[in-house]
């Protein structure tokens, strides 16, 4: 786990240039830093290292070893860099140092991410005539590459984004995950410098850049909730390489190619493509108690500390038991630390479902309860790691378990983000659920799962009914339904549309989520058009603010792809969620939790803070908001939404916190709109 950056200049820049891209990141791998930088494509390479480079890498003799200090050659004229801050995961020694270079300098590569099986393919390249100098799994990944070229992105089994330099060729290859666990980011000044890196604030150390609102990206979250659903993020030109996607840049020219709408030419080389699974539910339990068992195995391959994030729910629970149970199969002495989120409010309280993890697993439970008067003191500083307007609180909540973690030594953690998007986990899968009922004419089936509903969650007969029509209905009927009862909708009167720069369209049409008729196609699109890559931004920048690698067992491509193969009532049926993980986890999940139908994760009490404990403080931080954001967030209508909230007019929401949130951000990062 590590931060990356390189750019590609059209004329010579200065080398320091490179580590004023790593410098602002430092926290995502303060264990080493390093540098290559080519006067043209072609040019031999000049090594560097840092203030932050071990001595024991500069006194190495690998091929890759750095030569310069970087503050020395600050001033060295360069077309080409390529800079690395690493988290010292796998193979702590100097032969884990980036950038690291692989037949006989052919290809550089700076990279950020985990590739667990790659002891695996460690032995299968070296059987195909390979030799490796580390047991670092990069070096694999070069090796990979130089073997198989861009396929052997389909052989890898983690989380990554990267970069490698082809001196023949003169390209430089980038490429992220399947789901997009690693973040790739790219951008190009006026002048045509062509720049990428881990964090869109990278972007602001170079020449020419200038932040201004992407209006449409902007009205998507402040409207929707929705972001990371599309290759552009709020800053307008500054885009991601999207999950699946890798590009080619040539670089022999000394400048890059964009398409007309500004992006590189880039391609899709993973599509999640599952196959029906044709056996039967018992087959099924089996089949996916095996597979989530290898890929939480995989994910605790580490030369360092790894712990748990534990909520109380069924994902986290899982994964915490089936480490338990590794490694006492492992003979292992340490126990596993887990790392939780608690509330002084008991209804958005799950300690008690912690403590029956924490007993039956005796682990080291360590709790955090994030407070009220901390949340606006640590706002500030969670929205310049964030990079961008984040939608609740429970980013908050979330930032505070990873900060007890650090204070813990622990330097990976495990986290259950993807389980829900797969499984049906959300409430919101009963409309197309009940839709497909509807649609197949199944009347009794479908009046069956209402009275299920009913017993389990406690949903009325017209609350299911509102699902299913959230399901059926046009989107031009639902938009004039929500607007007269009141909820969010296309064109909210407190959003200013032709100053932020935007059209009312509605994100999750563009995504898919509203039209999705079954539980398998919402699962498609929250796994790769929506809420799946939200939640890992904002996880990715929570952790490694700290200094974490946190890993998701749960989005282990072979365990997606089994899940989202499997018939939909093996997910989701007579009103239960997750029906395949709770009966896979018989006998290894505390039953209590086995059996849980409520749903929280990681939250706080945003709800009676704005209501009850603090809503002047809300009011204030509005009001700042309404004044930064220039006329887009309109003052008295704003008002007037939060004043409906407080007093129980309104129904809650996280309205408020995304209109506090956009005014944070915009005064951050000096963003014009």
């Amino acid at each position: 786990m590590c931060g990356i950056a390189g750019f590609i200049a059209p004329e010579n820049l200065a080398a320091g240039t490179i580590s004023s891209l790593t410098d602002i990141i430092h926290y995502r791998g303060p264990d080493d830093e390093g540098f290559v930088l080519f006067a043209s494509p072609r040019a031999e390479p000049v090594v560097c290292g840092g203030a932050a480079t071990p001595v024991d890498a500069f006194n190495s003799t690998i091929p890759f070893a750095p030569v310069n200090d970087i503050r020395q050659q600050a001033e060295l004229p360069v077309r080409i860099g390529l800079g690395h801050r690493r988290l010292s995961i796998v193979d702590l020694s100097p032969l884990g140092h980036q950038p690291m270079c692989y037949a006989e300098g052919r290809y550089w590569i700076v990279y950020n991410g985990e590739v667990y099986n790659h002891v695996e393919l460690r032995a299968e390249l070296e059987g195909l005539g390979h030799r490796f100098l580390s047991h670092s799994d990069t070096e694999v990944i070069l090796a990979a590459y130089a073997q198989w070229g861009e396929d052997c992105l389909n052989r890898f089994n983690g989380m990554f984004a990267l970069a490698i330099y082809d001196r023949q060729r003169q390209t430089l290859f980038l490429a992220r995950d399947r789901f997009g666990v690693k973040p790739l980011y790219y951008w190009s000044s006026p002048n045509g410098l062509f720049a990428f890196g881990s964090e869109i604030k990278q972007f602001t150390v170079l020449p020419g850049w200038d932040a201004c609102v992407n209006g449409q990206r902007a009205y998507d979250f402040l409207a929707f909730g929705l972001s990371d659903h599309t290759d552009e993020t709020l800053f307008a030109g500054v885009y991601q390489l999207q999950p699946g996607h890798c590009a080619t840049v040539n670089c022999a020219k000394g400048f890059v190619d964009f398409e007309s709408n500004g992006r590189i030419h880039r391609k899709r080389w993973y599509r999640l493509s599952p196959t029906p699974f044709e056996g039967d539910y018992a087959a099924a339990c089996r089949a996916f108690g095996e597979m989530f068992e290898d890929a939480v195995r995989l994910r605790l391959r580490a030369d360092v500390p790894v712990g748990s994030c534990l909520s109380g729910g069924l994902d986290s629970s899982a994964i915490v038991c089936v480490v338990n149970r590794l490694l006492r199969e492992q003979n292992a002495e340490a126990l596993q630390k887990t790392f939780s989120a608690c509330a002084d409010v008991a209804r958005f309280d799950e300690r008690k479902w912690i403590d029956i993890v924490v007993a039956e697993t005796e682990v080291q439970g360590h709790y955090v309860y994030p407070a009220l008067e901390d949340l606006f003191t640590a706002s500030p500083k969670i929205t310049w790691h964030q990079d961008e307007p984040f939608g609740s609180t429970s980013i908050f909540a979330q930032w505070n378990v990873f900060l007890e973690a650090k204070k813990n030594n622990v330097t990976v953690m495990l986290d259950g983000q993807g389980s829900d998007e797969q499984l049906a986990g959300y409430h919101t899968f009963f409309g197309p659920h009940m839709a497909s009922l509807f649609r197949s004419m199944r009347w009794l089936d479908l009046i069956s799962e209402m009275r299920s509903m009913r017993r389990l969650h406690g949903y009325g007969y017209a609350r299911s009914a509102k699902y299913l029509a959230g399901s059926v209905l046009p989107e031009r009927m639902k938009n004039v339904l929500k607007r007269r009862a009141g909820y969010e909708h296309c064109d909210p009167d407190w959003l200013d549309l032709p100053r932020l720069g935007a059209s009312p369209l509605n994100p999750m049409v563009a995504t898919g989520a509203a039209g999705a008729e079954t539980v398998r196609e919402l699962s498609l699109v929250q796994l790769t058009a929506s809420n799946v890559q939200m939640l890992l931004h904002w996880e990715d920048r929570d952790s490694m603010a700290h200094s974490i690698e946190s890993r998701v067992p749960f989005l282990d491509y072979r365990l997606v792809e089994l899940v989202l193969g499997l018939p939909n009532e093996f997910k989701l049926s007579g009103g239960v969620t997750k029906r395949v993980l709770r009966d896979a986890m018989h006998g290894i999940l505390p039953p209590a939790i086995q059996n849980r139908m409520d749903k929280l994760g990681f939250v706080t009490p945003e709800e009676v803070w704005l209501r009850e404990l603090a809503p002047d403080i809300f009011r204030e931080r509005l009001e700042k908001a309404i004044d930064v954001a220039g006329g887009v967030l309109k003052g008295r209508e704003s008002r007037e939404m939060l004043e409906g909230m407080i007093r129980g007019d309104r129904g809650f929401s996280f309205l408020p916190w995304r209109m506090i949130s956009f005014g944070e951000w915009i005064e951050t990062f000096s963003v014009k709109i």
